[in-house]
């Protein structure tokens, strides 16, 4: 699956009553940037950076993104620190992918 294939499908996987806060996630995958919005009951995505204070902000290459998603690869420590993927909150990621059945 293609990273623009998963941002496609986000709102339709979207597992509901995982969150009880609004979270804004900014994604910059190589040349594909998406801000997601998740809430309670549900999960909007948007082309490119529609906010300047997203709660999260990633920064990786598709290569990463497609592992962590397709294989079930869970980012570590060395992974940031090499700079692989880069977040100011990775508890977000976390419950991002946790919100998709990846975590």
């Amino acid at each position: 699956m293609t990273v623009e294939a998963i941002f496609a499908e986000l709102p339709n996987n979207y597992q509901t009553g995982m969150i009880t806060e609004p979270v804004s996630i900014y994604f910059s995958i190589d040349d594909i940037k998406r801000t997601v919005w998740l809430n309670p009951t549900e999960c909007r995505v948007d082309s490119g950076r529609t906010t300047d204070h997203a709660d999260c902000v990633c920064k990786t290459g598709a290569v990463f993104f497609l592992k962590v998603w397709n294989n079930g690869y869970q980012p570590g420590l060395k992974d940031f620190l090499s700079g692989d993927i880069k977040a100011n909150q990775p508890d977000i990621l976390q419950l991002f992918l946790k919100t998709f059945g990846k975590g």
